[in-house]
């Protein structure tokens, strides 16, 4: 492995981004499982994080794919939102977020949701610029 790509794999490792948090009601539905749209914004802050901290630069979002609800999330459960660059571009960067679903009083978790968000960074007035 070139130092480059070496370099490259040192940041991408220490930019992954790990953020739990509980299910209460405030952040549920009417079925009493997590909101879609609170979780996409939750999933969006951390692909945020994970970018911020991969280029140190700052970063807009310019695209979320693919987000998949594998699992409805209930109230009193507890999850665990891990952001990690997937792909790096010359301007943008593109990071996975997987969701974990854990019961609160039980041991083992399991992937819920999954999506990706690509950032790309930019500059003062706003025009994209190298990120790395």
């Amino acid at each position: 492995m070139s130092d480059m790509a070496k370099h490259l794999e040192e940041r991408i490792q220490s930019s992954i981004t790990k953020v739990t948090k509980a299910i209460f009601p405030n952040t549920t539905n009417h079925y009493d499982t997590l909101f879609g749209g609170t979780a996409m914004q939750w999933m969006d802050e951390v692909a945020f994080i994970t970018a911020t901290r991969f280029c140190h630069k700052k970063v807009v979002t310019v695209s979320s794919d693919q987000i998949d609800f594998k699992k409805p999330i209930p109230a009193g459960t507890i999850v665990e939102l891990v952001g990690q660059i997937v792909k790096v571009g010359n301007t943008s960067a593109t990071v996975r977020i997987d969701v974990f679903l854990e019961e609160m009083y039980k041991e083992g978790r399991e992937l819920a949701l999954q999506g990706s968000f690509t950032f790309v960074a930019v500059d003062e007035s706003k025009s994209s610029v190298s990120i790395l």
